[in-house]
């Protein structure tokens, strides 16, 4: 059952309005329960509107607050607000970020390093495969695919990053959490929520609002590394994303086109604006690699960890590890190796080994793949040319 301050971070992303007032009520109390009980005056005072006010004050006329409620009491189902510390650290340094994510799946993805997959919602058959070789190598390197579960290159991605087994893939949403759009997608939904994560700003139940895909596109940037655009027109969603996510100091990635292909507009105008040309997916893992390390230390920083640095860096030995990275590393050896049996050799729990593993990926010293862990003896594997051997 969703505790006392899940119910009141609920009440203030309905209270709709200004995101930054909002943010600053919440950063000005130590919980959402406590930024509630404040009261109108200091609502007043960190500058929410009357329109917001009146939302906090009144009843759940609408049902909308019922309809959050129940569904965060589903398993799976999350809600990280901005005074959390679960906030993605990417996305926080974005401009204008929302008051909290809705969360449908596993939402330890959003600290993983993530490449956003976009582009034409009517591609020809050459972009399709481009995105489904891009995501499937990506997501085998355990880069996380994001994309916006729309039709064309963000299906193809999603679909291929599923197909590549390790569940690496996230679905950012302009509607509800628990809505499917375009509706042909229902079973893509809900696939990427048991595998991956579906996120949302909206609450559940928000139907399709044209206003809202734009706007969620900030996210989808924000979320990501880099990136990376695979078949665009020169008037296109996918490049607004690409905007975001290069104004926010991300990288952005094009993959060129027939020049008689108005669908790769787009890709060419980025790359004559800077985009960095790419055929293959290892060009995509180079140019992130600087972002990684900076991802790194923002998740060091919410475990706890020294800045001197408990986890080995590259060209460290194992030895430098604190104890209980030290044992983790130990008990994963050679071969993959699963949760249950890394809890029961370690004596840590799943919570705990999870982030600890996490940062490891990071650090290039652990791969992941189908929920099992081993040492990682190469950041990428020859994944990305079998796979387009195999006809992706």
């Amino acid at each position: 059952m969703p505790n006392e301050d899940l119910i009141a971070l609920a009440r203030l992303v309905l209270a709709g309005g200004p995101v930054l007032p909002r943010r600053r009520l919440l950063e000005q109390h130590a919980a959402p329960a406590l930024a509630l009980a404040a009261g109108t005056g200091a609502w007043r005072a960190e500058g929410l509107d009357a329109v917001q006010i009146t939302h906090l004050q009144g009843g759940d006329t609408d049902g909308a607050l019922a309809r959050t409620r129940h569904w965060l009491e589903g398993p799976g189902h999350h809600l990280i607000g901005w005074h959390d510390a679960d906030y993605p650290a990417q996305l926080r340094a974005m401009p204008s970020p929302p008051l909290a994510l809705f969360v449908d799946g596993d939402p330890t993805l959003l600290w993983r390093p993530a490449v956003a997959i976009v582009g034409s919602r009517s591609p020809t058959s050459g972009g399709r495969d481009n995105a489904h070789y891009f995501a499937r190598a990506l997501a085998s390197a355990g880069i996380v695919v994001v994309s916006g579960m729309a039709r064309g290159i963000d299906a193809a991605a999603h679909e291929a990053a599923l197909a590549a087994g390790s569940g690496t893939t996230v679905a950012v949403v302009g509607t509800g959490p628990d809505i499917a759009y375009p509706p042909a997608h229902d079973r893509l939904r809900d696939r990427l929520a048991m595998q991956g994560a579906v996120v949302s700003e909206h609450p559940p139940g928000t139907p399709a609002v044209r206003s809202h895909f734009p706007a969620r596109n900030r996210i989808l940037a924000g979320l990501a590394l880099g990136t990376l655009v695979v078949e665009a027109a020169e008037q296109s969603g996918a490049l607004i994303t690409a905007r975001q996510a290069g104004e926010a100091g991300r990288e952005v990635f094009a993959v060129p086109g027939s020049i008689h292909n108005p669908r790769a507009r787009g890709c060419h105008r980025l790359i004559r604006d800077g985009a960095a040309l790419v055929e293959d997916p290892r060009e995509v893992v180079d140019g992130l690699a600087h972002l990684a390390a900076d991802l790194a230390d923002a998740l060091r920083a919410r475990l706890g960890e020294a800045e001197s640095g408990a986890i080995a860096g590259p060209g460290e030995t194992p030895q430098r590890l604190d104890p209980d990275y030290q044992r983790l590393w130990e008990a994963l050896g050679h071969d993959p190796t699963g949760m249950d049996q890394l809890v029961s050799r370690t004596r840590l729990t799943a919570a705990e080994l999870s982030s600890m593993l996490l940062v490891m990926e990071l650090d290039g010293l652990v791969t992941a793949e189908h929920g099992r862990y081993q040492r990682k003896t190469g950041f990428f594997t020859s994944t990305a040319s079998t796979t387009q051997a195999e006809g992706q």
